[in-house]
């Protein structure tokens, strides 16, 4: 844990759910983005629910955007109702990320939607989709939705190529 920033309560941040592996996936993600860290640990107490000295509750930044992880339990399980949707700006990129996310159990899906090994999904999504998908030329923004729907990482040739 680092003090480098100063972590200020923001009005509304996303709290991430875990069963008692809240502490490894945040390492793991402030470990692939710049401008992240742990802020915050909160440990269970005698009262439980959880273990006494178990963490309880971590307050980090990814990309500097605060968020919570909670060790909550099994009851709640991520879905695709909410993901983390990260902007890159070169294949090199989105490669790196998605390779870094699927490796130690994670699981692809399509248009560059994956889930990580505890189950969050993430949208991995080079920016140049989104240039592209905003180009007044409506046939050309139908042949790149067409091909990005046949994807699972999304590839910026392929869809420039479109």
């Amino acid at each position: 844990m680092t003090s480098a920033t100063p972590f200020t309560m923001e009005k509304i941040r996303p709290c991430l759910w875990y069963d008692g592996e809240a502490e490894a996936a945040v390492d793991f993600y402030v470990s692939l983005f710049p401008d992240s860290e742990v802020q915050k640990v909160t440990r269970y107490t005698e009262e439980g629910p959880g273990e006494p000295g178990s963490v309880l509750t971590i307050e980090f930044t990814l990309a500097g955007r605060q968020y919570m992880a909670l060790n909550g339990g099994p009851e709640f399980r991520f879905n695709e109702a909410v993901s983390l949707s990260v902007d890159c700006g070169t294949q090199e990129e989105v490669d790196e990320l998605w390779d870094r996310f699927l490796a130690g159990g994670g699981e692809e899906s399509v248009c560059g939607w994956l889930k990580d090994r505890w189950g969050l999904s993430w949208q991995i999504v080079p920016t140049r989709l989104v240039e592209l998908l905003d180009d007044p030329d409506p046939a050309r923004v139908a042949r790149v939705f067409r091909a990005m729907l046949k994807m699972r990482k999304l590839d910026v040739a392929t869809l420039e190529a479109a």
